[in-house]
């Protein structure tokens, strides 16, 4: 018993914590079970845990590198591998070559995104994936060497067109686009591939203006409503990105309660849980007013935790003479109607 009292405290307590509209912890939420008979097993419990994707998009040198390596510093109590869409650009073949500066590599087409969705599902598994590495200078994969990436709590997937294909889009349970200014963007772009990359600067110009920018208008900043997440300024927004590592602690937290305690259920958070929890904390709240939101509150969990117990419907007659059907959860509402 104390060990589900301190449980409960605990999934109240994250309840309550930051919220972003629009994420997921594990996919859509599944239907309560029909009967106790349906409860998670012992293996069920042991079972590989979901792990947590994050999809961080915007334009090229946007600063998405830097927001990542940031999430990744604040979230050193957990496992958290970065997954670049730039390294499953599809190999140019000899006659590309030839032409590699008529070659778009900021269009769709330029990725292999089936084996990109392969390597998201086979790591959400529990499996280590060789993710290519790929030679910016010759256009083309190292076909000798990989980077073997495990399986952790965090996932990061990188890249500027990461929100484009939907398949991609629903592996992901947070979406974060960084919102840079495109001359910053552009100076990035310019220092970045002279330096790193060894093309001289006439060539990056005509690329930016040939394909790059053409590409963010009509791929990347058409993706960014798909954000639940936007960073205006990218890494210099340390305020949105401390938001962004609390509320992924809090989403951990609560997945990892319900991979412990399979008979733990979390409720959904809404606006008027999160009102009446802030209410009841407030030291300076009336004694009346704390009874009357710790009650519906209460009643939710109550109401909550019924619609997981197994049911038969019932016919009554209220007391105005009325004939209806009842269920568990209708009860709990007559009940408190009556009270």
């Amino acid at each position: 018993m104390p060990e589900a009292t301190t449980s409960i405290d605990y999934v109240m307590e994250k309840a309550s914590g930051p919220h972003f509209s629009g994420l997921r912890i594990d996919g859509p939420t599944s239907s309560p079970p029909a009967s106790s008979a349906t409860a998670p097993s012992v293996a069920d419990v042991n079972a590989p845990k979901q792990p947590f994707v994050i999809g961080v998009s915007g334009g090229t040198a946007s600063g998405k590198t830097t927001v990542c390596d940031m999430i990744i510093q604040q979230l050193h109590d957990h496992r958290v591998v970065l997954v670049n869409q730039d390294s499953f650009y599809r190999g140019l073949t000899p006659e590309e070559s030839e032409r590699v500066h008529e070659y778009n590599f900021d269009h769709p087409d330029a990725f292999d995104t089936e084996q990109l969705l392969d390597c998201i599902k086979t790591l959400k598994s529990g499996q280590p994936y060789q993710v290519p590495i790929y030679d910016f200078k010759k256009h083309r994969r190292c076909s000798d060497s990989f980077r073997l990436v495990n399986a952790s709590d965090v996932i990061i997937l990188e890249g500027i067109l990461v929100f484009h294909d939907q398949r991609v889009r629903s592996l992901m349970n947070m979406k974060i686009f960084v919102d840079t200014d495109a001359d910053v963007r552009l100076a990035r772009r310019i220092r970045r591939d002279t330096v790193e990359r060894g093309r001289d600067l006439d060539s990056v110009l005509e690329q930016y203006a040939k394909f790059v920018k053409p590409a963010f208008d009509d791929f990347v900043l058409p993706s960014k409503k798909y954000a639940d997440v936007i960073i205006p300024r990218g890494g210099d927004n340390h305020v949105a990105i401390d938001l962004i590592v609390q509320h992924i602690h809090t989403k951990l937290g609560q997945h990892d309660l319900c991979k412990i305690y399979p008979n733990v259920y979390v409720i959904q958070s809404t606006f008027q849980i999160r009102g009446m929890h802030t209410l009841i904390r407030d030291r300076g709240i009336s004694k009346h007013d704390f009874v009357f939101y710790s009650d519906r509150l209460i009643r939710l969990v109550v109401e909550h935790g019924l619609g997981h117990l197994p049911f038969t419907e019932k016919q009554v007659v209220t007391p105005t003479g009325v004939l209806g059907i009842m269920n568990s959860e209708a009860l709990v509402h007559f009940c408190y109607s009556m009270h």
